[in-house]
C-alpha cells in the first residue's frame, strides 16, 4: 500500500474522530433540553451531521485500506456537501441564538432577564403561544425551581444569601419575580408584594404567583431566560463546532490531495506499462 494511501486512511481515522465531539455536543444539548431548556430542534441537526460524519469517515476509511476507488469518492462528495451543512448549521445557530443577554441587577449576583432584549425568529418561535405551553409545562415537570431551594443546619436560606447565588437564566427568569417588581423574599419560590410599581412592568409583575405550580412560567422574563439559556449552551457547543469545522476541512483538503496523487501514480503506472507492452520485441 502506497504512502498516499495510509495518508488517506489516516485522515479518515482522524475524521471519524472529530466527529465525536460533534456528536456529542448534539447529545449534550439534547440532554439539556429534555431536563432545563425543553427547547427540542436545535441539536437535532447537529446530531444527524455528526453521526453522518462517523458514517461516511469509516466508509472513506475501508476505502482507502481495500482501495475501492468507487468508497474514496462517495467519501470525498459526501463529506464535502456535509461540511457545507455544518458551516450552514453554525452560522444558523449563531444567527439565532445570539441575540441579547442577561442585565445586570445592582446588589445581586444573578442576573435578570428581558424578553425586550431578544430578537429574531427563535424569539419568535419561543413566544408562539401553543409552543411556549409546551416549554413552561416542560420547566415545571423538570422540577428546576425547586431544586433551587437550600438549607443550611436546618435553616433555611436567607435573602442576602440567596441574593449572592448565581442564579441560570431559568431559574432567574422563571422562579423568581423580576427585581424591578419590588417583591420582598421569603424563601425562594415565595415572595411578598412590596413597593408600587408603574409603567410598562404592571403586566408583567402581576403574572408572579407564589402557587408553586404556577411562579414565574407565563412571564416573559421567564422567555426570556429560556432564550438565556440557549445562548449560554449554543456558546459553548458553537466554540467546539468551529474548532472541528476547521480541522475537518484541513483533513479533507490533505485526503483529497492525498486522493488525487494517488490517481496519478495509478495513471502514471498503466501508461508506464502499456508502453512497455507496445515496445516489447
Amino acid at each position: 500500500m502506497r504512502n498516499s494511501n495510509h495518508l488517506v486512511g489516516l485522515v479518515n481515522f482522524l475524521t471519524f474522530v472529530m466527529s465525536i465531539p460533534i456528536l456529542g455536543g448534539g447529545i449534550w444539548l439534547s440532554s439539556r433540553a429534555n431536563k432545563t431548556e425543553c427547547l427540542e430542534f436545535l441539536q437535532w441537526p447537529l446530531i444527524v451531521i455528526g453521526a453522518c460524519i462517523m458514517v461516511i469517515s469509516l466508509a472513506g476509511f475501508a476505502g482507502s485500506c481495500y482501495r475501492n476507488t468507487l468508497l474514496m469518492w462517495l467519501y470525498l462528495v459526501v463529506m464535502f456537501f456535509i461540511l457545507v451543512a455544518l458551516v450552514a448549521f453554525i452560522v444558523f445557530a449563531y444567527a439565532v441564538t445570539n441575540k441579547g443577554s442577561g442585565r445586570p441587577v445592582l446588589n445581586r449576583s444573578y442576573h435578570d432577564y428581558y424578553l425586550q432584549d431578544y430578537s429574531g425568529w427563535l424569539k419568535d418561535r419561543v413566544v408562539n403561544p401553543s409552543y411556549w405551553a409546551k416549554i413552561s409545562s416542560c420547566i415545571r415537570d423538570s422540577k428546576v425551581c425547586s431544586k433551587m431551594r437550600r438549607n443550611f443546619n436546618g435553616v433555611p436560606e436567607t435573602a442576602h444569601m440567596f441574593f449572592s447565588r448565581k442564579l441560570s437564566p431559568i431559574e432567574s427568569g422563571c422562579c423568581k419575580p423580576p427585581t424591578v417588581c419590588q417583591y420582598v423574599y421569603n424563601n425562594e419560590t415565595v415572595w411578598s408584594p412590596g413597593g408600587e410599581l408603574g409603567g410598562d412592568f404592571v403586566g408583567t409583575c402581576s403574572m408572579w404567583s407564589n402557587d408553586q405550580e404556577r411562579l414565574c412560567y407565563q412571564c416573559d422574563s421567564c422567555k426570556a431566560g429560556v432564550l438565556g439559556s440557549l445562548d449560554k449552551s449554543w456558546r459553548k457547543v458553537s466554540i467546539i463546532n468551529i474548532v472541528m469545522l476547521i480541522l475537518l476541512v484541513i483533513f479533507y483538503v490533505i485526503g483529497f490531495a492525498a486522493f488525487r496523487n494517488d490517481k496519478r501514480i495509478d495513471n502514471g503506472e498503466s501508461q508506464g506499462e502499456a508502453k512497455m507492452i507496445k515496445f516489447q520485441p
